[in-house]
């Protein structure tokens, strides 16, 4: 029971951390813009991160807790993996990296539970669609930002520019919060996930000595008609609960690090930009949101801040810069798992 209460504390501090970590990709280009100042900013998105919980199913939280088979969850591996990944997520926070919270957690957990039983236990369709979305999310950000801002280039192309860049402001406030909504809905259910194994874990050993499940830990599975497999139904609602209210806290924190390169050293924004960098991933974030597949704000929104500079040309873009953020993102996962290895050998050989 002690170890089950320190898991789900390192789970919300974790989910606190991805919050200010993810800020950025929330507010960086509201604030970059001046549509709204930075303690503006990190009040709007932290407000919609939490309106998240009325809104999306448990799509995400699933997939993060069928990572891994459920026989072969153990608390020492949940403590590994998440210990992994806060400390690769406070590594890439003070380096300034926007890398993936989303990728550093699946690659946390993944990882100590392959040192734990082998690669066999892992739900290797996940994981490839999951490390597949790695490249696939920034490009689909991408294509769209960039046809979006053609479609309104078009519309907008006798407008008068002062006019235009006041409307684009309001509307930056629409797609900002669109976007915060995505992140919470995305991001928060990873943190949901874990906790619902560590509980599924808890259940267990009750039900081994004929105990009953209390109300509190009671995570209901059911069969799925569509995958003919498991899948997670019903959570307790403290659970959604303290999730979004960690990582709406841990955005008012801000990540003014990651701001700065997400904000100016990819491409100059502008408000008409703004809107459709976090239009495009707000609509990338709900649809994979909604197919259950735990992609990366990070990538989301970098791809369509990369695909809005294309519409001016292509040297607008700081390919250096994304290069860079390629290889964080490329090598979270890996790094992750093996620290997280790591971490379970140490664990066990100090229990």
């Amino acid at each position: 029971m002690t170890f089950l209460i320190i898991i789900i504390g390192l789970a919300l501090v974790f989910d606190l951390i991805n919050g200010f970590h993810d800020a950025a990709n929330s507010i960086a280009t509201i604030v970059s813009t001046k549509v709204l100042s930075p303690f503006q900013a990190v009040l709007w998105a932290a407000f919609f991160n939490i309106v998240a919980f009325a809104i999306f199913d448990l799509n995400v939280a699933n997939t993060i807790a069928k990572i891994v088979k459920t026989d072969a969850i153990t608390y020492e591996v949940i403590f590994s993996g998440l210990i992994a990944a806060i400390i690769w997520n406070l590594v890439t926070w003070w380096l300034g990296i926007p890398s993936s919270s989303s990728h550093t957690l699946i690659g946390g957990f993944a990882g100590a539970a392959v040192t734990h039983a082998g690669w066999a236990v892992v739900n290797q369709e996940k994981l490839f669609k999951t490390f597949a979305f790695i490249f696939l999310a920034p490009v689909i950000g991408m294509v769209i930002a960039f046809i979006i801002s053609l479609i309104i280039m078009n519309i907008c192309r006798k407008a008068n520019p002062t006019k235009a860049d006041k409307w684009f402001k309001r509307l930056q406030l629409v797609s900002s919060a669109a976007f915060s909504i995505g992140h919470g809905g995305n991001d928060a259910q990873k943190v949901m996930g874990i906790i619902a194994a560590s509980l599924m874990v808890y259940a267990s050993y009750l039900t081994a000595h004929h105990i009953d499940i209390p109300a509190w830990a009671n995570v209901i599975q059911e069969m799925d008609a569509k995958t003919g497999k498991m899948a997670i139904k019903h959570i307790p609602r403290w659970i959604p609960l303290a999730c979004y209210t960690a990582i709406g806290l841990g955005t008012m924190m801000g990540g003014w690090r990651i701001v700065k390169t997400m904000g100016s050293k990819i491409t100059k924004v502008t408000p008409f930009e703004g809107v459709s960098a976090e239009t495009a991933g707000a609509i990338t974030l709900f649809a994979t949101e909604k197919l259950g597949i735990p992609v990366s704000t990070t990538h989301t929104i970098t791809g369509s801040i990369i695909g809005v500079g294309l519409t001016k040309r292509i040297s607008a873009v700081r390919w250096g810069v994304t290069i860079n953020l390629l290889w964080a993102w490329v090598l979270t996962i890996p790094v992750s798992a093996a620290l997280s290895a790591l971490i379970y050998l140490l664990v066990n050989a100090f229990t």
